[in-house]
C-alpha cells in the first residue's frame, strides 16, 4: 500500500515570498527622535521694543482685539473694526512708501496660550481679508 506524501516545497516557497513582501512593506521606525526644546525665557529681562512699522494684533482673554496699543477694535466674532484699521494702515503705508517695491504688509498675531485654535483662525482670516501678507503667530502667556 502506498502512502500519500504531502509536498511542502511549494508551500515553503509561498511562505518565503510572503515573508519578504511583508518585510519590505513594513515601515522602518526611527529608533531615536531628537528634539531641541527652548529654554524658558528670563522674565527679569524686559522685552525689546518693537519696530514702529511692526503691526501686532493682540487677542486678549475676553476675545477682544487690539492693534499695537490701540484696543477696542472689535472681538473675534466681529472683527470689522480691526479689518478697517488694518486697511487704513496699509493705505497709509502705500502712500508713504510710494515708489518703493516693498510695502510692508506683515502682521503678527499674539494670542494667549489658553485660547482655542478656532478663535485664532478667525482672526487670521480677518487679517488676511484686510490684505496682510505674511502673517506670523506669537504665543503670549499674559503673566
Amino acid at each position: 500500500m502506498t502512502r500519500a506524501v504531502i509536498n511542502v516545497t511549494p508551500l515553503i516557497d509561498v511562505l518565503l515570498v510572503l515573508l519578504i513582501i511583508f518585510m519590505i512593506i513594513t515601515p522602518v521606525k526611527p529608533s531615536t527622535f531628537k528634539t531641541k526644546i527652548p529654554q524658558e525665557p528670563d522674565r527679569s529681562i524686559p522685552p525689546p521694543n518693537n519696530h514702529p512699522d511692526t503691526l501686532i494684533v493682540s487677542i486678549d482673554l475676553n476675545a477682544g482685539l487690539a492693534l499695537n496699543q490701540r484696543s477696542g477694535l472689535g472681538s473675534i466674532t466681529e472683527p470689522q473694526k480691526l479689518i478697517e484699521a488694518l486697511q487704513q494702515t496699509f493705505a497709509t503705508r502705500l502712500e508713504n512708501y510710494a515708489g518703493s517695491s516693498a510695502v510692508p504688509h506683515n502682521v503678527f498675531i499674539r494670542a494667549p496660550r489658553e485660547l482655542d485654535y478656532g478663535s485664532v483662525v478667525k482672526v487670521i482670516d480677518a487679517v488676511k481679508l484686510a490684505g496682510a501678507d505674511p502673517i506670523a503667530l506669537q504665543i503670549d502667556d499674559f503673566r
